[in-house]
């Protein structure tokens, strides 16, 4: 694998994957145009060496079909001011030959959205899994995929992925592309490069104490991360409607409250192995409780284990907010995924906020903090502390993979 800054793009045609699958308002206009931007020091190299760009990109979900309402066209401009330079347009990715032939150094050109075609993700379109032909249609499909992967590579001298958050995914274009390019003639992004070393610095360059905070509705989405990290971390904290399941669990009373009443003897297995492993397990003792799911709802601070019939904990309560920061402010390695209680709503962002509160100050003490996961990093961002912590990842789904301990197909692919 060759390393971005070692290589000189001049004359050279580069196609990157980028993830510009932004956020577009009812009138297709990018209401937050974060991902392009976090593009721009990889697409300036390969411009400032004097290559070409070719760049390539998902947007939404069309499945395998043309959708103007997912078409890249709308995000062109955007592109071309973040860049400074005009940008050309492909309208078929997987006929741009003319196009590609007659870019230049120092031009760029965006092709239509990969998704367009379903080879992209590598799926049967239109049959059913439990259909007998499904396997036959599933290999024809792996075949097509490599074909659409093969015409992509065609179009350049050099592969660069720099789009995280789609690396967990063995799309033709995050990872089936890459076998068509020399070792190298392929690397990663410097986007990448960043997330690559913060999920090392979590799992693999550990100062202690480590501090993992796990929040979000829901157990089941979040126990494959959890049973990875009660091998490394000092302290574990559940938070946000987790809280309710374990609470359950051990016989509280927890009202209205969201719970996976189907997990309970899962939460107690969580509980078990933390006290067998030595880890400091921390979940909330009290909540700040409403009797309906709104921001101008009443509410009360009770004992999470004794939320009256009617009520629902929406937040985490004052003494478990000062216990959780005072776990996380001694800490020197910090992970954030999922709030402690529905943020989105003014009045309920007190657990979230002492939450970013602690983190930016263990960060200013020398504590390597990362926040990722879509509504953590919404949250850092509501509290305007986004660079008051050591990174903040682009990769949800991604990032949930790599800190599980799963290979990334988008990054192996570069790296073999």
């Amino acid at each position: 694998m060759a390393k971005i800054d070692d290589y000189n793009f001049a004359g050279k045609k580069a196609i990157v994957r980028v993830d510009f699958n932004v956020p577009l308002d009812e009138n297709g206009h990018v209401t937050d145009d974060t991902r392009i931007r976090g593009a721009l020091p990889t697409l300036k190299k390969i411009l400032a060496d004097g290559g070409s760009l070719i760049l390539m990109s998902h947007m939404g979900k069309p499945k395998g079909k043309v959708n103007e309402k997912f078409s890249l066209a709308q995000i062109r401009e955007d592109v071309a001011k973040a860049l400074g330079t005009d940008v050309k347009f492909a309208p078929d990715c997987a006929n741009a030959d003319e196009a590609v032939k007659d870019l230049k150094p120092g031009e760029v050109l965006l092709l239509e959205n990969l998704r367009f075609y379903p080879e992209e993700e590598g799926k049967p379109v239109g049959i059913d899994k439990n259909d007998p032909a499904y396997d036959e249609a599933k290999k024809a499909m792996k075949e097509s995929q490599k074909k659409f992967a093969e015409k992509l590579a065609s179009y350049a001298d050099v592969y660069v992925n720099d789009a995280f958050g789609t690396a967990h995914r063995k799309h033709a274009s995050t990872a089936v592309v890459a076998d068509y390019f020399k070792p190298e003639d392929k690397m990663l992004g410097y986007l990448m490069e960043k997330e690559v070393q913060a999920v090392d610095n979590i799992l693999k360059d550990i100062k202690r104490p480590f501090t993992a905070i796990m929040g979000g509705s829901k157990v089941s989405t979040k126990i494959g991360i959890i049973e990875n990290l009660m091998d490394k971390v000092d302290n574990l904290i559940l938070c946000g409607g987790m809280t309710y399941t374990f609470a359950k669990a051990q016989g509280g009373k927890i009202g209205d409250s969201i719970c996976e009443d189907d997990k309970l003897d899962l939460a107690l297995d969580i509980i078990k192995k933390a006290k067998e492993k030595g880890v400091n397990l921390i979940l909330g003792t009290d909540c700040v409780a409403a009797d309906a799911f709104s921001n101008d709802a009443n509410t009360m601070v009770c004992p999470a284990n004794d939320i009256p019939d009617g009520w629902e904990g929406l937040d985490a309560g004052p003494e478990t907010r000062k216990v959780f920061a005072e776990a996380i402010i001694p800490s020197k390695t910090i992970l954030w995924n999922g709030p402690a209680g529905v943020f989105e709503f003014d009045n309920f962002t007190a657990g979230s906020r002492a939450i970013a509160d602690a983190i930016v100050k263990a960060t200013e003490n020398g504590a390597f903090s990362l926040v990722g996961g879509g509504d953590s990093v919404a949250c850092v961002n509501k509290f305007g502390v986004a660079d008051s912590v050591s990174y903040v990842s682009t990769g949800g789904g991604a990032l949930l993979e790599a800190i599980e301990g799963k290979v990334l197909p988008g990054v192996a692919a570069v790296k073999e």
